[in-house]
């Protein structure tokens, strides 16, 4: 198995090495390929922190 940077694929739905898709259609690069796995999670939970400290700072 190849060692890391590891990527997410958002063109294929999948985790490469650096040898993959363009950069313009992957997240990264991760540490660790499990790290890649959930990458769409960690973007959604980075967005879910930022909109609600949006709305603390706008006063919501």
């Amino acid at each position: 198995m190849a060692d890391g940077p590891w990527f997410y694929c958002l063109k294929h739905n999948t985790v490469e090495t650096r040898d993959g898709c363009a950069e313009r259609h992957r997240l990264g690069p991760y540490e660790t390929r499990e790290q890649a796995e959930h990458a769409l999670a960690s973007v959604a939970e980075r967005e879910k922190q930022i909109t609600d400290e949006d709305r603390k700072w706008e006063g919501d």
